[in-house]
């Protein structure tokens, strides 16, 4: 679901901090039944860090949420985004990453640098603070130690993964060109199996 920002908050991300601050407004929006559950965000940036775009991927329980590598990276390719930083919220006010966090960090690293879209940054944020991967040296630890190149199946699963955006990017390509000859929008949804409504935000 994309987050509405106002044009104060399409900010160019300079550090952590400025993203916290926009990211703050966004999850004291929520209600405070949805504020108990783990949001996970993807926020897409332009070349200048400009915030381009910020998605609500997944909306969870009170303590995970499931992410897929596809709907984090389906965006970022949509929005043409130079790089993205991921965010999710802690209900529980606590800030330490869990195994699952660093092994969502590892794995979207890995995705990031085959399809040329880095992420940059993970946050971690309640509603008075936050946790930076980049600021705690985390990022650049998970880097060093990834998992992503010790075993063949890992290895085979990350392609299988990698094609399946690949080909996304390929038919969001397809529905641009469409949209160029000016193509009526179902048609363009039956030859590419986007949604409509994803190829009204490809023609924005």
């Amino acid at each position: 679901m994309n987050v509405r920002l106002t044009q104060e908050q399409k900010i160019k991300v300079l550090n952590s901090e400025d993203l916290y601050k926009v990211m703050q407004q966004v999850l004291l929006r929520e209600n405070k039944i949805d504020r108990n559950k783990e949001h996970f965000w993807v926020v897409c940036l332009a070349s200048n860090n400009q915030i381009l775009l910020i998605e609500l991927i997944s909306l969870g329980t009170v303590n995970q949420t499931l992410v897929e590598p596809m709907e984090v990276f389906s965006f970022a390719l949509q929005k043409r985004a130079v790089q993205i930083i991921m965010v999710h919220n802690h209900p529980s006010g606590e800030l330490k990453p869990t195994k699952s966090d660093i092994e969502v960090t590892d794995k979207m690293l890995a995705i990031g640098k085959f399809v040329n879209v880095p992420v940059i940054d993970h946050l971690i944020i309640t509603e008075e603070k936050y946790y930076s991967f980049v600021d705690s040296g985390m990022l650049e630890k998970i880097e060093k130690e990834t998992t992503y190149d010790l075993s063949f199946k890992q290895i085979d699963e990350l392609k299988k993964e990698i094609a399946g955006i690949e080909k996304r990017r390929a038919f969001i390509e397809l529905a641009e060109k469409m949209l160029e000859d000016k193509q009526p929008i179902k048609v363009i949804a039956k030859y590419t199996g986007l949604s409509e409504q994803e190829i009204l935000e490809i023609g924005r």
